[in-house]
């Protein structure tokens, strides 16, 4: 239950194997490009690796759509490997009632600084890279509802590698780290407490989400995915004090090409938040950290 799969070729290189895509959330044809390849991308940073070669996946409705549509969502994709350094290889298309997008992406990691999502240890600090709420801001720009500032902000956060995350985190070292996708926090979360065998404890007042996202969570503008987290992962969730329903919305929201949620020792926390900084994620913050347990679950508070 990993973010990708890693095979040791060597002593000294292991390749990572991963596949993500997914229909449009935005209507320019070239942001939804760079916005699918930078979220299959995405899997190879979680583990600690830089990409090496990509193959475009795609499902295309050629008699509904025109060929230019295709080109754009080509040319944002291959634009976005190229700013990880990745070389385009191929891919596949198929015709399609749907039109859908993605990536399947071969990485590089020496096997000792594999970066898994089941290394989290009791003591450590939280570290989340980008802001929640893109699902609910997605589903308010599908109705119309979002301003040009407010989409641009999120489209941005969405476009933008998580290449500078896991440099730095491979500098400092960590215990462990996972991607914000579809699971939302809380599901990535427990995914990555259950494996490790600890409790997570999020403090939801420092957790960063863009501030748009409140209002339209409360006027009810949650993807259907928002609703299957909670419903799946609430019992492994307990609320230790007093949230307001929105905030839980948020943390559990879907996220597309959302940042990494890092586990690292406390005395190296502080350490790795001035170099995510220094580097250009400025969003980067604590939101908690890791307790012992025997059954894991997800603490908020």
């Amino acid at each position: 239950m990993d973010d990708a799969g890693v095979y040791k070729v060597t002593e000294d290189i292991a390749i990572i194997q991963t596949i993500d895509f997914f229909t449009p959330v935005v209507d320019d044809p070239y942001t939804f490009g760079q916005i699918a390849a930078a979220n299959a991308l995405s899997d190879v940073y979680a583990k600690g690796g830089k990409p090496l070669t990509a193959m475009n996946v795609v499902c295309f409705p050629a008699k509904s759509l025109d060929i230019s549509v295709l080109k754009k969502i080509l040319r944002g994709g291959l634009d976005k490997m190229l700013e990880a350094g990745a070389t385009l290889v191929g891919g596949h298309s198929v015709e399609d009632a749907e039109l859908k997008y993605g990536l399947s992406v071969t990485g590089t990691v020496h096997p000792e600084c594999l970066v898994t999502n089941s290394g989290a240890k009791a003591q450590d600090k939280l570290v989340l890279t980008k802001p929640l709420g893109n699902g609910i801001i997605n589903t308010a720009l599908k109705a119309g509802l979002v301003n040009e500032g407010t989409a641009a902000k999120v489209i941005e956060s969405m476009a933008t590698l998580n290449k500078k995350a896991s440099e730095v985190m491979q500098a400092v070292g960590v215990h462990g780290c996972t991607d914000i996708t579809g699971f939302g926090l809380l599901g990535h979360a427990y995914r990555m407490a259950d494996n490790s065998q600890v409790n997570f404890k999020i403090r939801s007042a420092l957790v960063p989400f863009f501030p748009e996202a409140v209002e339209f969570a409360h006027m009810g503008l949650c993807p259907g995915g928002l609703h299957r987290n909670k419903e799946f992962y609430s019992p492994m969730v307990e609320i230790t004090s007093k949230i307001p329903e929105h905030v839980l919305d948020i943390l559990f929201d879907t996220q597309t090409s959302g940042g990494l949620l890092i586990s690292v020792a406390p005395e190296k926390a502080q350490t790795l938040l001035d170099r995510l900084h220094g580097a250009g994620v400025p969003e980067a913050t604590i939101i908690g950290e890791v307790t012992s347990s025997a059954a894991p679950k997800i603490l908020v508070e």
